[in-house]
């Protein structure tokens, strides 16, 4: 019981941003962690996707990643690879509004918000959750999931 409450403890600090200390259960969580995990989805993902980077994307994506998209399609890493060879970036500009950002104690992270796609006078919006993982010191997407795309005035 004892373990849990320890858990709940840390898991409330991270979500506060309060840095714990290691435990044998609970590995540091670092700022720097925070901030690459950051510029992965801010920066690096936009980037591959708007100048057709798959050397990019394929050291974001892990070798495991799989894909739902709005549509509900299931594609893996080769697929999504060959599919931003295929297609240019269609938009003028885009951003990525990160609404959550969960850092857990065994390496995994959970980063969640909406895509914000602007072309000509159109804005379009869309919900994307990610899971990534931390291997050998490198965070790597290991899920991803769109819904809810739509055009907003």
């Amino acid at each position: 019981m004892n373990r849990y409450f320890s858990i709940l403890a840390t898991m409330t600090l991270l979500s506060c941003g309060v840095e714990t200390k290691s435990t044998e259960s609970t590995p540091i969580i670092l700022e720097q962690d925070q901030a690459l995990l950051r510029h992965l989805k801010e920066v690096d993902w936009p980037k591959a996707y708007r100048e057709q980077d798959t050397v990019l994307l394929g050291s974001i994506l892990g070798d495991d990643f799989q894909m739902i998209d709005a549509d509900g399609n299931w594609s893996n890493k080769a697929q999504e690879l060959e599919w931003i060879k295929a297609h240019s970036s269609p938009h003028d500009s885009f951003f990525f509004e990160i609404k959550r950002l969960d850092i857990l104690p065994n390496g995994t992270a959970m980063i969640c918000g909406t895509g914000h796609i602007f072309k000509d006078s159109t804005k379009t919006i869309y919900q994307s959750s990610n899971v990534v993982v931390k291997r050998n010191g490198q965070w790597k997407a290991i899920a991803s999931h769109v819904s809810g795309i739509q055009q907003v005035e």
